[in-house]
């Protein structure tokens, strides 16, 4: 089977990535032919005194095909081997002598050898094993009419054409395999960035629902609860009240049916509160007792709890990932609320308003005290970057995180504290 490029076969060692493995087919065929073209009519001419013209006509159709055989070794062969057993049997009209090999010359050795290394890069196993038999039995057949009798050398032509395709055979099965490894690591590593984007999701899914869970809970124990406490609620503002209770239980059952489909077996302290901006000190803490010295500049703004769950995960992650990738680094991690007052124009707040506030979560950590061993597996989400980035897009925020030029690492997101902004 020969492989295709936009209808076009596609040359030996096509798909190599350096010009000169690509090239070089072309110049060893090209070599080929030029030494075996006129080597082959001397030989036959001097040597066995087989007829000029007959020697010019057999040297051409054993030579030139080399050329051939870099694009359709399989075509190639077809007349290359008839070449070199219609010559065989034009040697069967000549007297030559009985050191001379015979029924293929030393010259056609060489290039039949060439072209079945050109099959086994190429062909299929059927294939190799389907030529290796017509050239056996090619061969074997001559030697019932050699004129001086037949000896072992004079199976040389079925013994190297076999090496031969053996050798290219094996060659493509082991590049053919190592294309699969190569595909099926590509295919797995974006299958596990996929699964890990999901698997981030769902934990983002299931943590939102405890935040949401709370307000609603709230709404439905208000609206059952205000008839009793507001005792002078017209009758038609009590059946409003109502309405509103079974809405949010309704709304309440159909969110926990929708995030059993999310849980499975191994989540564990789901139903706890979520962390928030106060847990992030205690983090800091329990790292700084584990790792390297942490320093912390906290905030006691009050956030929407979806963005203050967002902002711990963010720097759970970042220093989890300290402690794994650079061990006893210092780190530091900061917490503030900017304003677009603070930019320098003089801008003013509406009253009572937050308009444009924006959470900054800052975590930067120096370069490592020494090199790692290794990455080391501790505590964690385990979804770096990825989770991250869900968090924020979460809250419709930015984040940008890359390494610094001394060899640390710096993550900072900016997350939006107006309702407006949260998308």
């Amino acid at each position: 089977m020969i492989p295709v490029e936009e209808g076009r076969p596609r040359a030996l060692l096509a798909g190599a990535s350096r010009r000169w493995v690509r090239m070089l087919p072309w110049a060893v065929a090209f070599v080929l032919c030029v030494v075996l073209l006129p080597t082959t009519i001397v030989v036959l001419t001097a040597d066995y005194g087989l007829n000029g013209g007959v020697a010019s006509a057999l040297a051409v159709a054993q030579s030139a095909p080399l050329l051939l055989a870099v694009v359709r070794p399989l075509h190639a062969w077809y007349v290359v081997f008839a070449a070199d057993v219609a010559g065989a049997l034009a040697l069967l009209g000549v007297d030559f002598e009985q050191r001379l090999l015979w029924p293929f010359p030393p010259m056609e050795l060489v290039g039949y050898v060439a072209l079945c290394l050109a099959l086994g890069l190429r062909e299929r196993r059927r294939t190799l094993v389907l030529v290796w038999l017509a050239t056996a039995g090619a061969n074997v057949g001559l030697g019932f009419a050699a004129p001086h009798g037949s000896g072992a050398k004079e199976l040389l032509f079925t013994i190297l054409g076999g090496v031969a395709l053996l050798l290219g055979g094996v060659l493509r099965e082991r590049s053919e395999v190592q294309r699969r490894l190569v595909e099926q690591e590509t295919i797995s590593e974006a299958e596990r960035g996929r699964r890990t984007l999901l698997e981030e999701r769902a934990r983002i899914a299931r943590e939102l629902h405890d935040v949401v869970a709370h307000h609603m809970s709230v709404i439905t124990v208000q609206a059952d609860t205000a008839e009793y406490r507001l005792a002078t609620l017209p009758p038609d503002v009590r059946e409003e009240f109502t309405s509103i209770a079974a809405t949010a239980r309704e709304s309440l059952g159909e969110m926990r049916r929708l995030l059993g489909v999310l849980r499975n077996e191994e989540a564990h302290g789901e139903l706890v509160p979520q962390p928030g901006l106060a847990q992030i000190g205690q983090l800091v803490e329990a790292t700084a007792r584990t790792g390297g010295p942490v320093d912390f500049t906290p905030c006691d703004a009050e956030v929407p709890e979806a963005v203050g769950l967002s902002a711990y995960r963010i720097v759970q992650e970042a220093l989890a990932n300290v402690v794994r990738h650079a061990p006893g680094a210092a780190t530091h991690v900061s917490l503030s609320v900017s304003r677009p007052a603070d930019d320098g124009q003089g801008a003013e707040q509406p009253a009572g308003g937050r308009g444009g506030e924006r959470l900054t979560v800052l975590v930067v950590n120096d370069p490592p005290p020494e090199p790692p061993a290794g990455p080391l597996e501790v505590g964690g989400t385990g979804h770096g970057l990825v989770g991250m980035r869900e968090r924020v897009r979460l809250v419709g925020g930015t984040l940008d995180a890359g390494p610094l030029p001394d060899g640390g690492f710096r993550i900072a997101a900016q997350l939006p504290l107006t309702e407006e902004d949260l998308t």
